[in-house]
């Protein structure tokens, strides 16, 4: 091994060994513990639901954006009709 992988492993040795230290690891897990907790009571949808929910959402975005498309066009055609 080069001398700069010394290097990294020693300072990645020694950052452990702060967060140890400090008491960080400690609180590292407690939070990774509890997000899993947590995580377990989510009610997750059904893969027919995301299904839905996805066409819904594009959808949505679309007829957003044909509108938004329709509007702009509508302002352009009064502002070059009024200048």
């Amino acid at each position: 091994m080069s001398t700069e992988w010394y290097i990294i492993i020693g300072l990645i040795a020694v950052s452990f060994g702060v967060l140890w230290y400090t008491g960080q690891l400690v609180r590292l897990k407690t939070y990774i513990d509890e997000t899993w907790v947590e995580m377990q009571k989510c009610a997750w949808p059904t893969w027919g639901e995301l299904q839905g929910s996805t066409i819904v959402v594009t959808i949505s975005i679309l007829l957003l954006g044909l509108f938004t498309v329709a509007v702009d066009q509508i302002f352009r055609l009064l502002v070059t009709w009024v200048t």
